[in-house]
């Protein structure tokens, strides 16, 4: 008798997807948000204000995950962090490749970080959750607790308002994706039920061509 293959886990539709969308705007993508943190002064000071907790702590890796073309890895380390990135999408992480060659990035999932337990002493989510459902984040911020060391750093980044857009056109590229403007209470009640403590809360109007208000948090992790 033959037994049938085991199939392994289905990669969730949502991750695929936000794959491909990536993989097909990455190099418009570099080049369009290119120059970007330096007219965001608002960002530059929490980003700095993250790196110099990181100092506080004596130092320690740090890891960007959903990096993109690395234009926020590249920022930390030229503060002086050790940096690396992480993202799902093969061209993202190629740009960033291209574009920092002195720092080390990978691809790898949110939810499955190819990291050993309590390896990292911050972690930075710019903008790294907004493709990822509402009902997915505790498993994202469960993998993120399960990385970083007690008290270590988390600044995630999103677009704010609670609820999701369907996209079919992106940076000059048909492509589908979905994108999730997280709530930020329901964002900090759930790295709260996460092991997190969250230190530091903005929010900020949308401008230019922002459509949401934008949200940051810092949180330590217990």
């Amino acid at each position: 008798m033959t037994v049938p293959p085991v199939d392994g886990p289905t990669e969730p539709p949502h991750v695929t997807e936000t794959r491909t969308a990536y993989d097909t705007v990455a190099v418009d993508y570099a080049r369009l948000l290119e120059g970007e943190l330096a007219r965001s002064p608002l960002d530059r000071a929490l980003l700095g204000h993250f790196a110099e907790l990181v100092e506080l702590e004596g130092g320690g890796p740090v890891v960007d995950v959903g990096c993109g073309p690395g234009r926020i890895t590249g920022h930390l380390a030229a503060l002086g962090l050790d940096v690396s990135g992480i993202d799902l999408s093969p061209g993202m992480v190629a740009e960033a490749r291209r574009r920092h060659p002195d720092i080390d990035f990978s691809t790898g999932s949110l939810a499955a970080l190819d990291l050993p337990d309590a390896s990292v002493t911050g972690v930075v989510a710019w903008y790294s959750i907004i493709h990822t459902p509402p009902a997915s984040l505790p498993q994202v911020f469960a993998e993120l607790h399960r990385v970083m060391r007690p008290n270590g750093l988390l600044l995630p980044a999103f677009q704010a308002g609670g609820f999701s857009v369907r996209h079919e056109q992106a940076y000059g590229h048909t492509v589908t994706f979905e994108a999730h403007r997280h709530d930020p209470d329901h964002v900090a009640g759930l790295l709260a039920q996460g092991g997190f403590r969250v230190t530091v809360r903005t929010e900020r109007a949308a401008q230019d061509y922002e459509k949401t208000p934008q949200a940051f948090l810092l949180a330590r992790r217990g």
